[in-house]
Formats: structure tokens, sequence, C-alpha cells
């Protein structure tokens, strides 16, 4: 698919999250009139606030005293810093979303077998977008809030991991309508052409990349050392205390060895991070035939997304296997969906390159003994 008809979908998914999250923010403020306890329960209006408050355009809380909002008081500039992280927030969605959409629908198109591959990959994606834009406003919503020089980074590691629920939501709608729409602009562009790479490669490819992944799963989630990295803290002053906020960056799991001798719960448990990778190694063996062309860009977009995939259905299994939340409701308990998006970023990148690289040296390799085979073999006469 060429960058031209790549792009209206794009633009479309990107219009229609960025429109949806924005929807989802300005609705925030139906769950504090009075009454909306009663209609929806206390404990799920808690949740839903918790939901759409990080996308809410206007603050749900009050700000910081002296804060009316008035021009020329002390308010005016904490209201006014709100007001710019919150269009900073929904302009970065869209900023952010618009280039990954496009590359994958030039190189994973909805066609011929690729529309479910697709559409998870867009929907991967749009959770990613969400999260860098609340990366990105960080720091205008932590001084609006007033606290521009306390605990900066444990605040802005807060903030990060705040809103994925409803950019769950809106991207799987987003990227339901950009596979549609790419499906209509796909009509008449000619046939998609087709990836052959040798199997060795492929699963090659797959395992280098799911290793990378196993790093941050079973290497720095292992409790002892997730620990050190929490009590990190070189640093005095506005930048101290980094331990969370590397957490978020370098964190997929957590886990460590029983204390009481329970190995078959320990075992079960750990089947949700055998399920991540798996997910993982089954999608990256999958990527290099689905995509149109085997990119770096392409494989790394497709690498971040198979780790978003692995994160949701190993968070699925879990709740699956606990039952502890089954009173709170349907909200609470799906509540921690989503959670490790930064480091499905960080690693999902660093395994697509792993990956990539794997994946052009065993082809490399068969080429050049396919090459010398057939020059040492004898011609006909």
């Amino acid at each position: 698919m060429t960058y031209r008809r790549a792009a209206i979908p794009a633009l479309a998914g990107g219009l229609l999250l960025t429109a949806l999250l924005w929807w989802a923010g300005a609705s925030a403020q139906a769950l504090h009139l009075a009454g909306s306890h009663g209609v929806f329960g206390a404990e799920l209006s808690t949740e839903l606030d918790r939901w759409l408050t990080p996308w809410s355009y206007e603050p749900t809380s009050p700000l910081p005293l002296g804060d009316t909002g008035q021009a020329g008081g002390t308010g005016g500039s904490h209201l006014s810093l709100y007001t710019t992280a919150s269009q900073i927030r929904f302009a970065a969605v869209f900023a952010f979303f618009l280039p990954g959409a496009l590359l994958l629908m030039r190189r994973l198109p909805p066609v011929q077998g690729r529309v479910t591959a697709s559409l998870l990959a867009v929907w991967a994606w749009g959770m990613v977008a969400g999260m860098l834009a609340m990366t990105v406003s960080a720091p205008w919503l932590i001084a609006s809030m007033g606290h521009g020089s306390y605990r900066v980074l444990p605040r802005l590691s807060s903030v990060i991991a705040s809103g994925r629920q409803m950019a769950m939501v809106a991207a799987l709608v987003a990227a339901a309508l950009t596979v549609l729409v790419a499906r209509v602009t796909a009509k008449g562009g000619g046939p998609v052409p087709q990836n052959i790479v040798p199997e060795r490669a492929t699963r090659l490819a797959a395992t280098v990349g799911t290793a990378v992944i196993a790093v941050s799963l079973v290497v720095l989630s292992y409790q002892p050392v997730a620990a050190e990295i929490q009590m990190f803290s070189p640093y005095d002053g506005m930048f101290s205390e980094p331990g969370e906020l590397l957490r978020q960056w370098l964190l997929l799991g957590g886990w460590d060895f029983p204390s009481d001798g329970r190995i078959g719960a320990f075992l079960l448990y750990r089947a949700a991070d055998v399920l991540l990778l798996a997910v993982v190694w089954v999608a990256l063996r999958r990527l290099p035939v689905l995509l149109t062309r085997t990119t770096l860009p392409a494989m790394a977009l497709g690498a971040v997304g198979a780790t978003v995939l692995g994160l949701l259905a190993s968070g699925l299994l879990r709740i699956a296997m606990d039952d502890s939340g089954a009173p709170y409701g349907i909200a609470q308990l799906f509540a921690g969906l989503g959670g490790g998006l930064p480091a499905a970023l960080l690693f999902g990148l660093a395994a697509g390159g792993a990956a990539t690289v794997a994946l052009r040296s065993a082809v490399g390799r068969a080429e050049a003994g396919a090459g010398a085979a057939g020059g040492s073999a004898p011609s006909g006469s």
C-alpha cells in the first residue's frame, strides 16, 4: 500500500482516537454531579472517575489555593498550565498515533489474511500513543498542581501510569476504524507483495527477540533486582528518587521464589509470564512473513505491539486465575490491564531491532549457502 493510500486510514484513526479520549475526559465532570453515585454505585463511580480524570480537559479537583483562574492572579497561571497540559496531551495522542499507524498500514495492510494482525498491531500502538501523550504532557500537569519542584520523578511516574484504561478502549475502536478504512483504500491498489522468508530464519529472529523481552520479564523483574532498581536514588533535590520511574520503563512484571514452599501455586502464576513470552515468540515468528517488506522500523513497531498484546494476554490469565477482585465489580477487576506499557515500548523496540539483525544474518547465510551449492553443482551436458 502506498503512503498516500495508507495516510487516509491513519488520519481517520488518529482523529477518532483523539476525539474519543477528549469525550471521555469531558464525561469525567458528570461523575461529580449530585446523584451520580446513586446511578453507578459509589465504587464504580470512583473507579470510572480514576479512568476518566487523566483525560479531562478541565480540572475535576481544586487547584492549589489562590487558583481562581482570574487574569493577573496566581491561580490564572496554574489554570493555564493545566490547560496547556491538556492541549499538549491531545495533540500528542494524534501526533504519536499517526506515524505508527501510517507505517503499519503500509507494511502490514489489512488484506490477504493480515486483517487480524493489522487490527491488533494498530490497537497496541494506540495504547502506546496514549501513554506517550501522558508522558510529554506530565511536566505541565505536575506544575499546575503546585508540585513543580517536589518529588518530580515519582509524580512523573504516576502520571505516565494513569489514563491507560480509557486509552485501551478508545484505541480498540480507533484501530477498528483504521482497518476498515484501510480495506476500502486498498482496493484498486494492485496486489500486495508476499514476503518469502526461510522458516529457520524466522524462528531464529523470534527466539532472539523473545530473549530480549525475557531480560525484563525474568531478570529485571526478579524481586531482589527490582528492589534495587526501586531504591536507586543517586541524586538529591528535584530529581531524587528515580526508582519508581525506572521500574515503569524497565520492568514488565514481578516475581520471586516462594517462601512457603508452594511450588504448585508459584508455577501456576508463572504461567502468565510464559504466556507473555509465547505471544511475543509467535508474533515475531509470523511478523516477517506478514510484512510486505521486512524493515527495521516495521519490525520494531511490530515487536512493540507483540509485547503489549502479550501483557494484555498475561493480565487476562491472571484475572482468570485470581478471583479475589470479583466481589468489587468488573471495573475494578480489569483496572490492572494495560500496565507495563513504558517497558513494553522500550524492550519491544530493542527486541524488534535484535530480531531484525538476527533475521537478516540468517537470510544472508542461507542465500550464501544456496549460492555456494548452486555454484558447485555440475552443469548438465
